[in-house]
C-alpha cells in the first residue's frame, strides 16, 4: 500500500488524507504545531510535527513514503521566509530525497505567491526532475474552489504512481 506524506496538513491536508485514504493510501500529515496533531489524528491521518522551514525535520518522516504533498501555495508570514518555503528549502528536500523511497512530488502553486517565487518554485522543480530524476506534478487549482483543487491533488497523484 502507498503511503503519502501531506507537507502542511492543516484543514485543506486534512481533507485531501482523508480523499487519498478513501482511494487506499495510508496518510501521515506534518504540522509545525504539535498541538494541531490531534486534529491530524482525529482526521485518521498519522500525523507527524515537522517544520518545513527545518528540512532535516520532514526527512525524519519519511519513511516509507511514496509520494510528498508539499501544501505551503497559502503559507503566510514574513516574505522572506515564505519565498524560501518555496526556493531554498524546496530544493533542499528535492535533493535529499533522491536515496529515499519517494517516488513523486507534487507541488501546490496557490496563494499569494509573488511571481518571483513561483519562477523559482518551478525551476527549481523543473531542475530536480532533469537531474535527479524525481517526477512532479505541480496542482495550480484555486483552493477556493475545494472540488476542483482536491481532484487536482489526487489526478497527480494517479499520473505519479501511473508513471511507475
Amino acid at each position: 500500500m502507498a503511503r503519502a506524506l501531506i507537507v502542511g496538513c492543516g484543514c485543506r491536508g486534512r481533507e485531501l488524507g482523508t480523499a487519498l485514504q478513501a482511494a487506499g493510501w495510508l496518510v501521515r500529515g506534518t504540522t509545525r504545531d504539535p498541538r494541531s496533531a490531534a486534529a491530524i489524528e482525529a482526521a485518521g491521518i498519522e500525523a507527524a510535527v515537522a517544520d518545513p522551514d527545518r528540512i532535516g525535520t520532514v526527512l525524519d518522516v519519511i519513511e516509507g513514503v511514496t509520494l510528498i504533498f508539499w501544501l505551503l501555495g497559502s503559507a503566510s508570514g514574513e516574505a522572506g521566509s515564505v519565498a524560501a518555503l518555496h526556493g531554498a528549502r524546496l530544493e533542499r528536500l528535492l535533493e535529499e530525497i533522491v536515496d529515499t523511497p519517494v517516488r513523486g512530488f507534487v507541488y501546490e502553486l496557490t496563494g499569494e505567491l509573488p511571481p518571483e517565487a513561483v519562477v523559482v518554485a518551478l525551476e527549481t522543480l523543473r531542475r530536480a526532475g532533469e537531474s535527479w530524476r524525481i517526477p512532479f506534478e505541480v496542482v495550480d487549482a484555486d483552493p477556493a474552489r475545494f472540488e476542483l483543487w482536491r481532484e487536482g491533488m489526487l489526478a497527480a497523484a494517479a499520473e505519479l504512481t501511473a508513471a511507475r
